[in-house]
């Protein structure tokens, strides 16, 4: 039995043929051809039968349309109820009242008898029209808003308030105008500064640098600095650069790693200007993918000159919230590449830079990828900029050809030799044997995982499972038994085995005489803490002669940078790291480097509108940048934890991200630049992404309701733009600021966006259920239970180092895990508090969390942040499988997986589950689901319509999730979402925290209407799944929201 989407009805009947219901819940279409059968059905019939005239296939087609109807009548009766107290409803409508009141031009319609009474009787079609042009009418007159159509909102000014307002409005409108006025460019001034500069020659300044440059050539530190670059093979270059980088708009730099390129390419523009007299109209701007190499080789160019870096001088760093800012003409600045982007929605041409360095365009990042296409444009309209891409070696052809085949020249690289080993070397020679290896098969992992795969990475395992065995036999001349029987066990697992690096380090310590730094490369911030605890187990790494530092992005910028000091002699250095540290940043004492052959990598599957994060294999660019590593100095070696076969199945570059990932982040970032239409411009791309997966991303953001009908930005599509994180992410936290409930929603945010901290170990899955099943505390909702496990970690780690491992243990939690959430929620709360929506970038600050404690207000907000993602609960009346059935509009029936607090729970409050992943293995399953009220999807979920179902008054959400309610309700819900849409306007001409000590302000008056809508209470509710009350007949009790069971048995297929 299926479920298909539709008002009410819609459901499959087994006794054969289907019947479709109206996707707004109107009556089913009645099939006449039954041979003689009529459209209605005897309902005095004693058990249903078919009239005795029937015969043969009329039979079957009577049954067909009885059990339709027999179906709609059943959900008809089970739709819940969404009805409120008058007392409540009443204060809702006076806040109402007194926002309108504090807004003169809002003429919202009294809420009178004619405007709540649409049902008296059913209305023609005309009638309903007419009443839908009135109330956009209303709407249009109560706002009078601008539309967005992707305005830059930092531009905008004020000045379409009222005309009307005349006397004292006016002195005090003026006021506040200035008053904003002189504010923005402050707000600006923060990340534009460096920008919006008016350039112009001044000879004075082009002579003032050019004595300064000759100065420096007579000071020791200059000197010693310029005798190490010219010993770099792009110095060797350095006339053929200058030549033609001045002699064309585009070129192209390969190069090896370290030849010098990302340093002293910059160096070179500035200095030929500065020689030529004409520094101050030199202005260079070198992008980095990461916020560290942005400020270590700022750092690093500083020092080469002689000079501090920022303060005014020649060489400084922006990257979001941080700078150091070199002087305004004749200077380098680095920088990040979500700077540049932002930068754009201010000066789409950027006047005032004279040379753009787009730095590392080989790792094909989503916004390098989108910034190389706006350039090209740009180029159009700005002929004197120049532009130099550089890049590893890696495709430097295809960045040409993309450039109308610009020239091209290549750096090599300045590397000593780099012995390799592979996996059965490392085995070999540390004689080292796997520990109880996950032996579950591969599937059965990623099941408990929410893992999925692309179908070419599931052909390349089938590939290699195939060539195993003949691989394994041309082992067994070189190598022991023993190794072999290693690295089959040491397969079976696709975990990175940290005993084995933890083994190999202590090898290279103890049998290595060579000094220098150890650089281990991991996928993720789990591999790399795990690493960390067991070397810190260990007395010989806890002595002062190492030193452990783990290097992630999600790490404050200032623990990052202790990775480039040199330890004292006698002192080795150990740097855990993602591949951050394959191109971005250099670590110049490494000798040794430990590829754990995995990165991590998002995959986004457009057929199932699945995401997901996992660790994959390097492909053959990756390693060889990794090898190169440990080459700077003196000669390396190199450790690839993958085995020969696996090694000659690599691929030869990492899929573009622009290709494997979701696009709704970039799809607001194309709007707010004013690029035009979404499919259009990205069909512009260096890989365009696939229609399907730009189409998706659309409607995705549509349904975020980041996007109107026609793809303009919506006023939350704005805020949503200007949010570093995915959009469902962002409206997640948005909304948790704004109702007050922040704390546990940035926890339930930084797990959706990394991971849960619940672990599962081999053969206690059963007492992980239950420990997980106690955290929720009867909320049946996953993303409460994380927030709860987050709480009591918080506890624990107060009381001691002690009680928070007992904690973790005891309640199968990850502590390393719990930790990168925390980093998470910080920057997080960071975020919001650069959009001005909290004052404070602690997720606990107490203005900030004035309803953490109301669970139905944060189950709300998670519907906010993860609609239209919803499921409907039904009772199974089967003895083989008693409890609920779920399903999903496109999909019918689902399953809630094994893992989640709702799998096996039958004692529902609502029929409605919002979930978060939701994937295809043996079924479809829901990983992580929430019940939430009807009240959290009127108010979250997408666009409203009032129906007729025969003698019921229904609310339709995106004309499938169908409520019985009064039509004045719907106008209640309408008009609080108006008010919404309007302060979300209003907050991005004047960002500001709610005021929740005002409560006379606009602010605080929508917002506790909101929470009062949502937070209405149920009184004695049904349980789905519980006791039966589907006898019982009468009207709810207004407040309660009830579910009718239907009578019919309702068997499994």
């Amino acid at each position: 039995m299926s479920y298909k989407s539709g008002g009410g009805g819609g459901w499959r009947g087994r006794r054969g043929g289907s019947s479709r219901g109206y996707r707004d819940g109107s009556r089913e279409r009645a099939d006449h051809r039954g041979g003689g059968c009529s459209g209605d059905f005897d309902h005095d019939n004693s058990g249903g039968r078919h009239p005795s005239h029937l015969k043969g296939r009329e039979i079957g087609l009577w049954y067909a349309r009885y059990g339709a109807v027999k179906k709609k009548q059943a959900d008809r009766r089970s739709r819940a109820v969404v009805q409120m107290d008058e007392t409540r409803e009443q204060h809702i409508m006076k806040l109402l009242d007194s926002v309108s009141n504090d807004q003169p031009g809002l003429n919202r319609p009294p809420p009178s008898k004619s405007s709540h009474c649409y049902f008296d009787g059913d209305m023609t079609e005309e009638e309903k029209q007419k009443i839908k042009f009135k109330e956009e009418e209303d709407i249009g007159a109560a706002n009078k808003k601008r539309p967005f159509k992707d305005e830059i909102p930092d531009t905008w000014d004020d000045a379409d308030d009222d005309d009307d307002n005349d006397g004292n409005d006016d002195v005090e409108q003026q006021q506040m105008d200035k008053n904003e006025a002189k504010e923005k460019p402050r707000q600006k001034d923060r990340c534009l500064e460096f920008l919006l500069q008016e350039i112009t020659r001044d000879v004075l300044l082009d002579e003032s640098l050019k004595k300064d440059l000759q100065t420096k050539i007579s000071y020791p530190k200059y000197r010693e600095m310029l005798m190490f670059r010219e010993k770099l093979p792009s110095y060797g270059k350095k006339e053929e650069l200058v030549q033609l980088i001045n002699s064309n708009q585009v070129l192209v730099v390969s190069g090896e790693t370290g030849c010098g390129k990302t340093t002293q390419v910059t160096q070179f523009i500035l200095d030929d200007h500065i020689s030529r007299g004409m520094g101050s109209m030199c202005r260079v701007v070198c992008t980095q993918p990461r916020r560290i190499s942005a400020i270590s080789v700022a750092e690093r160019v500083a020092a080469e000159r002689a000079e501090k870096v920022g303060s005014r001088n020649s060489c400084g760093y922006q990257i979001r919230l941080q700078s150091q800012l070199p002087r305004k003409q004749g200077s380098i600045l680095y920088c990040t590449t979500g700077i540049i982007l932002q930068w754009l929605r201010s000066d789409p041409r950027l006047s005032s830079i004279s040379h753009l360095v787009l730095d590392e365009i080989h790792e094909r990042s989503l916004h390098s990828d989108v910034l190389l296409t706006i350039v090209k444009d740009l180029l159009d309209v700005r002929h004197d900029l120049k532009v130099i891409l550089m890049s590893a070696t890696l495709n430097a052809e295809k960045f040409s050809k993309y450039f109308d085949n610009c020239p091209m020249i290549h750096i090599p690289g300045l590397t000593f030799p780099v012995e390799e080993f592979l996996l059965e070397d490392v085995v070999e020679m540390t004689r080292y044997r796997p520990k109880n290896p996950d032996r579950r098969p591969a599937w059965k992992r990623g099941f408990w995982q929410g893992r999925h795969s692309r179908p070419e990475k599931e052909n390349k395992e089938a590939e290699y499972k195939e060539s195993w065995p003949c691989y394994a036999r041309t082992l067994k001349a070189r190598y022991s038994e023993s190794t072999i029987a290693s690295l089959e066990m040491l397969d079976s697992d696709d975990k990175i085995d940290l005993e084995l690096i933890l083994v190999l380090i202590r090898h290279i310590v103890l049998n290595e005489e060579q000094e220098g730094a150890i650089l281990v490369f991991l996928p993720g911030w789990d591999n790399i803490s795990s690493l960390n605890d067991l070397l810190m187990a260990q007395q010989m790494f806890r002595s002062d002669r190492f030193v452990i530092i783990p290097l992630h992005s999600l790490m404050p910028t200032v623990n990052q940078t202790q990775v480039f000091k040199r330890p004292p002699p006698g002192v080795r250095k150990i740097v855990i790291a993602t591949n951050i540290a394959e191109t971005s940043i250099t670590i110049d004492d490494v000798v040794f480097v430990i590829d754990g052959g995995k990165i991590k990598e998002t995959n986004f599957d457009t057929n199932n509108n699945i995401s997901t994060m996992t660790a994959e294999w390097v492909s053959l660019a990756n390693a060889k940048q990794r090898k190169g590593r440990a080459g700077r100095v003196c000669p390396g070696k190199c450790y690839h934890l993958y085995n020969g076969l696996r090694a000659s199945l690599l691929d030869a570059y990492q899929l573009p991200e622009i290709m494997r990932t979701p696009l709704e982040e970039l799809c607001l970032q194309i709007k707010i630049l004013k690029l035009g239409g979404i499919a259009h411009f990205l069909q512009k791309a260096l890989d365009p992404p696939t229609e399907k997966a730009v189409n998706l991303a659309i409607k995705n953001l549509k349904d975020l309701n980041a996007l109107d009908h026609s793809e303009n930005l919506t006023a939350l599509g704005v805020h949503l733009a200007r949010l570093p994180v995915e959009p469902h992410i962002g409206k997640l936290i948005l909304f948790g600021a704004l109702l007050g409930c922040l704390d546990p929603v940035l926890t339930i945010a930084a797990s959706l966006s990394f991971k849960d901290p619940f672990f599962i170990p081999l053969g206690k899955e059963e007492m992980a259920d239950k420990r997980r099943k106690m955290l929720s505390r009867n909320t049946k909702s996953d993303h409460l239970t994380v927030v709860n496990a987050f709480q009591g970690w918080q506890e624990a780690k107060q009381r001691g180092g002690r009680c928070e491992r007992d904690f973790c243990w005891d309640n199968f939690l990850s502590a390393n895990t719990l930790q990168m959430l925390h980093n998470m929620k910080g920057q997080f709360a960071e975020h919001l508090m650069h959009a001005g929506f909290v004052s404070s970038k602690d997720p606990k600050d107490p203005n900030s969390n004035v309803n953490s404690d109301n669970e139905k207000l944060i189950k709300a907000v998670i519907v906010a942040g993860l609609y239209p993602k919803v499921a409907m609960i039904r009772p199974s009346h089967s003895k083989k499988r008693p409890g609920v059935k779920v399903y999903t509009q496109h999909d019918g029936k689902v399953c809630i997986h094994p893992k989640s607090v709702n799998y096996e729970e039958t004692n529902f409050n609502y029929t409605w589950l919002i979930y978060h992943l939701k994937m295809r293995t043996s079924s479809i399953f829901l990983y992580d689901c929430t019940e939430v009220s009807p009240f959290s999807l009127l108010f979250f979920g997408g666009d409203i319509t009032i129906q007729k179902d025969d003698d019921q008054e229904t609310i339709a959400v995106d004309q499938w999730i169908v409520f019985r309610s009064p039509a004045r309700t719907a106008h209640l819900v309408k008009s609080l979402k108006q008010e919404l849409h309007s302060l979300l306007e209003d907050k991005i001409r004047r960002p500001a925290p709610v005021d929740w000590q005002n409560r006379q302000s606009k602010d605080c008056a929508v917002i506790t209407a909101i929470i009062d809508l949502i937070t209405t209470q149920e009184t004695t509710a049904a349980r789905v799944g519980g006791r039966d009350r589907s006898h019982d007949r009468t009207w709810t009790p207004r407040g309660q929201h009830i579910y009718f069971n239907d009578e019919d048995s309702d068997e499994d297929n």
